[in-house]
């Protein structure tokens, strides 16, 4: 037997309220346990899976963008 509610979020929160101290506690760690089961790479969105799976520099291309870098700072201030 299943029984389902349709309870809004603001009702949620009072009904939580009514309960004692130590079950919100439990409830509180039920939800971290939760939240945390949850794969935090099934919520990422198209466009954070596109940046992650961008280019990467290399350590020499880096030190080549540090020097770029510096040599327009320079140019800029003059």
């Amino acid at each position: 037997m299943e029984l389902k509610l349709n309870i809004g979020y603001q009702e949620l929160i009072e009904l939580i309220k009514q309960l004692p101290a130590s079950q919100i506690r439990k409830l509180k760690a039920d939800l971290a346990l939760i939240v945390t089961d949850n794969d935090m790479e099934k919520d990422m969105s198209d466009f954070q899976e596109f940046l992650l799976e961008g280019p990467v520099m290399e350590d020499d291309q880096y030190q080549d963008f540090l020097s770029n870098r510096k040599y327009f700072n320079t140019w800029r201030t003059n």
